[in-house]
């Protein structure tokens, strides 16, 4: 319910509403009248959407149209985007270059440059025009495109430069590669930086996360090596088949071996096993290895039982980083610590320094009486505002407090409400452009002090853009201000609702922040709308239940309509699931069904922070840390005391 919102910005809409959002006059009562023309808001609309779809034509209609339009700086990025783009988003290779350069010299240092630039350095990457793409690639600030980031090793090594450790430290997301990746591995692999095996683990990440088609492109870059087009088919299309017919002693098919195992793993991870144990014996240890640590992956992502047994035989196989997470996940699950602690140490570097990680492995040689060196990796990940931050604080004898707070002045407010871009953000929230709005808001964002940024998020809080406010907050490094990054609009219907429904106000308030950082009408992309993203069809059974009758999508938006709705579903699951927060919070955002289906998966009993560590779906998994980890703050702020995020989590039992 929480992804990608499309949020109206009521408050915003106040200034812009007479433009952005009436209708262009009525139809006369004639049965011929003309259509009234459409707004030059909705033209603009309409612009952006053809500059999306790379329609190069329209968009220069479009913008035909509306040429004194209040943002000319995006009226000309829409009309130059879709000449850089064909209609599958592949960069064109004849793609004109001087409007590019003339427009990143005219809006040099403004967000929209940076994303130009971004565009044309697909541009010149695809090109292979390395000269130009080395002085682009200089100057872009966002560096945040992991295809671009492909395009730019790739430069160096055209220059000579070894760059395959930096080449395989950032290939581990296929989803990102874009056309950018997959050249580099074929660059690569034809310089001999990349070796056939480099190739081939390429291959067999890319099909293990259902990349298909990039899977298919990379093995491309085998050039004479690549198996014959029959073999590689029947690997990837029917995988017993192809392991009926045995391994060959040569090297190739022995890499189709394991491809038609990843394969067979993501269909059926237990009858993969039964088959890999057959054919195993016919390859080396190593590849042994990293058969099971693909069949553990899928077994474990899927809760089929034996994932974590086959997981004990992956050891020291490079995996890909949601095979080793989920490896460290099925142990947790065991209530293996020397596991844990073994599958954490053979992690990459960096995936072995993100905060859930440290968390689990201190958890580890706390369990192995190894308290100093535990404490140590607490402290790392203990100043953290988030779940793990939390956990690592009550790990270390000390309760969750609110940090000091920072109070900005009304001059520092209304100095940086002059801040260049936000006017404009403003107008593209009033038209529900969430994109370009928040690009606009948070460019100058990023060279503020913390007192500067507690400024603009004091000053979005004036104009209720209450998202930007939590966002902006949420940036503050040392100087914090814990009632704008936990906000509490609308206290009033929110108490009496929570109370009404037996809630804590301070667990609605958190799950409120996570699903629409209190955009009264966030309206997700399956449908789900309001501040507490309601469903139609949980909303309607929902107003059944309390005699509220119909309710329609105008009401569900209502302020007092929808968190009525909202904290009565809320309280539904939390009594089916006997007070627990966890399972509770997991069903609102996954449905009641998923978390009782996970809850009768479990071996044993388990600690609710070990559960929502392995929580299957990624977006519920996240959800479940957040909506907790922003009750805990809440409390401390409503409550004035210092919290506990772990009594909140309690226990899981098998049900």
């Amino acid at each position: 319910m929480s992804k990608r919102f499309f949020r109206v910005y009521r408050a915003a809409c106040s200034a812009f509403a007479a433009a952005a959002l009436v209708a262009c006059g009525t139809a006369s009562a004639g049965r011929h009248a003309a259509p009234a023309p459409m707004s030059d808001d909705r033209i603009f609309v309409q612009l952006r959407e053809a500059a999306r779809n790379n329609d190069a034509a329209r968009a220069a209609q479009l913008a035909s149209m509306i040429p004194d339009y209040p943002a000319p700086s995006y009226l000309e990025y829409f009309q130059i985007k879709p000449q850089l783009f064909d209609s599958s988003g592949h960069a064109r290779l004849d793609a004109p270059d001087e409007p590019v350069l003339s427009f990143l010299k005219r809006h040099d240092g403004e967000a929209l440059a940076d994303r130009m630039r971004n565009d044309y350095l697909t541009v010149l990457g695809a090109r292979h025009d390395w000269r130009n793409f080395d002085a682009q690639y200089a100057r872009f600030v966002l560096d945040d495109d992991t295809q671009i980031k492909c395009y730019a090793l790739e430069s160096r090594a055209a220059r000579g430069e070894y760059v395959a450790d930096a080449a395989r430290a950032l290939l581990v997301e296929p989803r990102y590669y874009g056309d950018g990746c997959v050249d580099l591995i074929t660059a690569l692999a034809a310089e001999k930086q990349f070796t056939p095996e480099d190739v081939w683990q390429q291959i067999l990440l890319a099909y293990e996360q259902n990349a298909t088609t990039t899977g298919s492109r990379i093995a491309d870059a085998l050039g004479a090596a690549r198996p014959d087009a029959t073999r590689f088919e029947q690997a990837t299309s029917a995988p017993p088949l192809l392991l009926a017919n045995g391994i060959g002693a040569d090297s190739a098919s022995h890499e189709l071996a394991l491809l038609a195992i990843t394969v067979m793993a993501r269909n059926d991870a237990a009858a993969a096993a039964a088959t890999f144990a057959t054919v195993a014996p016919q390859l080396s240890l190593a590849e042994r290895a990293i058969g099971w640590g693909t069949i553990g992956y899928q077994a474990a992502a899927r809760q089929v039982p034996g994932a974590v047994d086959w997981f004990r035989l992956s050891a020291n196989a490079p995996l890909s980083y949601p095979a080793y997470e989920w490896r460290t996940r099925s142990a947790l699950l065991a209530g293996d610590w020397t596991m844990v602690r073994w599958s954490i140490e053979q992690m990459p570097t960096p995936l072995r320094g993100r905060p859930a990680w440290v968390y689990w492995h201190a958890r580890a040689l706390k369990q192995a009486g190894e308290t100093a060196a535990a404490n140590e990796e607490f402290e790392r990940i203990a100043s953290r505002f988030d779940f793990y931050g939390q956990l690592a604080t009550e790990e270390l004898g000390r309760k969750i407090e609110i940090p000091a707070k920072t109070t900005v002045t009304d001059a520092e407010v209304e100095a940086v409400a002059k801040t260049p871009g936000f006017e404009l953000a403003r107008r593209f929230f009033a038209l529900n452009l969430r994109l370009e709005g928040n690009r606009e808001w948070n460019w100058p964002l990023r060279g503020m002090t913390d007192r500067q940024l507690l400024a603009v998020a004091e000053y979005a809080r004036r104009i209720q853009l209450y998202d930007r406010t939590v966002n902006t907050a949420d940036r503050t490094r040392t100087e914090h201000d814990f009632s704008l990054r936990y906000l509490s609009p609308f206290r009033d219907i929110v108490e009496r609702d929570a109370q009404t429904n037996g809630l804590d106000v301070e667990w609605a308030y958190g799950l409120i922040r996570q699903e629409s950082r209190f955009i009264i009408d966030a309206r997700s992309g399956v449908g789900a709308g309001g501040l507490m993203q309601l469903m139609p069809g949980t909303a309607k059974m929902v107003a059944r239940k309390i005699g509220l009758g119909a309710v329609s999508p105008a009401e569900l938006n209502d302020i007092n309509t929808n968190i009525l709705l909202g904290t009565t579903y809320l309280s539904m699951i939390y009594n089916q699931f006997d007070g627990s927060a966890v399972l509770a919070t997991a069903g609102y955002n996954a449905g009641p069904g998923r978390p009782r289906q996970w809850q009768a998966a479990l071996p044993r009993a388990v600690e609710g922070a070990i559960f929502a560590e392995t929580i299957p779906f990624n977006e519920t998994r996240d959800y479940v840390k957040n909506v907790l980890s922003n009750t805990v703050y809440y409390a401390a702020l409503f409550e004035g005391r210092p919290q506990s995020l772990k009594a909140r989590l309690g226990a899981i039992l098998p049900n």
